[in-house]
């Protein structure tokens, strides 16, 4: 199977989604990889059976305009409709200034999250996704997402204990929060394709854990039809 990573940004470097996906190799994925999406032609897409979105509206780390441009934009969306396969990870679900023609191909956008902390995360409904993925819990960014579309099918919830001054929540959620429950992952089609979100994956250690890797791989093939 022919994967396109799409990785690194401001906030989050590439070595991490690389380096997490680098197990799926020993078990037949190929994976090529953008970090930089300066010169990045969309039309490379359609050579691919999953595209694996790992970036946010950054063309690179040090590049901060948008690489979702709207031929971009555009050409994400014929991929996924045609029958390719669209998963998206953390920070993937960060949104661009005028990008939403890609947030509501993707489902849900990005809206916050609280200090890294303890997650857990488990399934909540049978799904080739989460089969024979059980639950874990190690140190990440406990998304938020604003649902921008009807259809999601919610396969997956996090939990993360509260944080700080409880009462302090609406003046700076950021370092105080309440004990909390969010869909961190689901799935959705358009047209003949499939979109897998995941929103876990911050910190390597999460990338390389055993449930979190079958998540991932059976994400792939969900996503590719198989």
């Amino acid at each position: 199977m022919r994967i396109l990573l799409f990785c690194n940004d401001r906030h989050h470097p590439g070595h991490v989604p690389i380096e997490g996906m680098e197990p799926l190799k020993e078990k037949g994925f190929t994976i090529d990889v953008i970090t930089d999406t300066a010169d990045f032609d969309p039309a490379i897409i359609h050579g691919y059976d999953v595209l694996v979105m790992s970036k946010n509206d950054d063309t690179s780390n040090t590049i901060h305009s948008s690489w979702k441009t709207a031929a971009v934009q555009d050409a994400f969306v014929k991929y996924v409709e045609s029958g390719g396969g669209l998963l998206v990870t953390h920070n993937g679900t960060v949104a661009g200034e005028e990008t939403d023609k890609i947030n509501r191909l993707v489902g849900a956008r990005f809206i916050m999250h609280p200090n890294r902390c303890p997650v857990t995360v488990g399934s909540v409904k049978p799904h080739p996704v989460t089969k024979n993925v059980g639950m874990f819990c190690e140190e990440d960014e406990h998304y938020r997402l604003e649902i921008l579309v009807d259809d999601i099918d919610i396969i997956v919830t996090s939990y993360a204990p509260s944080q700080g001054n409880v009462d302090k929540y609406e003046t700076d959620p950021y370092r105080n929060y309440p004990a909390h429950i969010a869909p961190s992952g689901y799935v959705r089609t358009q047209g003949k394709g499939r979109v897998c979100v995941l929103t876990p994956g911050h910190l390597l250690e999460v990338w390389l854990n055993l449930e979190f890797q079958k998540l991932l791989e059976n994400g792939l093939r969900w996503c590719a039809g198989l």
